[in-house]
């Protein structure tokens, strides 16, 4: 379990520090789909920082499940952008979000811990 975990947080990882960074960079592509949304620039900037943060957080001991559950939630949001405001296709998104899922699932006992300490 320990390799499998590692292997997905290495792919989430670059995967969201890279889309992060090239959000947060400006990207021609990223500012055009963050106009198309019409949220305005300052979105992108917060979704860019917030899949930087979760990337971190999914090396950061004892934090990994938050950051696998930030980086969720944002596949949810973007699941749901690509579904009903920009299209194309929502299937990468909602891999990225599965792949999530799967930490989470790894990391279920930080969960349980913080809602035992509540």
């Amino acid at each position: 379990m320990t390799y499998l975990s590692i292997g997905l947080r290495v792919l989430l990882t670059l995967v969201f520090v890279g889309s992060g960074g090239a959000k947060l960079i400006g990207v021609p592509e990223m500012v055009e789909g963050f106009e198309t949304l019409g949220s305005g620039q300052w979105f992108r900037y917060f979704t860019g920082l917030v899949e930087v943060v979760g990337a971190t957080l999914l090396w950061w001991p004892n934090r990994q499940a938050f950051g696998a559950s930030l980086l969720g939630a944002t596949m949810i949001g973007a699941t749901l952008i690509h579904w009903f405001i920009i299209g194309p296709s929502a299937v990468p998104a909602i891999i990225l979000g599965l792949l999530c899922a799967a930490v989470l699932y790894l990391y279920r006992g930080q969960v349980t811990a913080i809602l035992r300490s509540s």
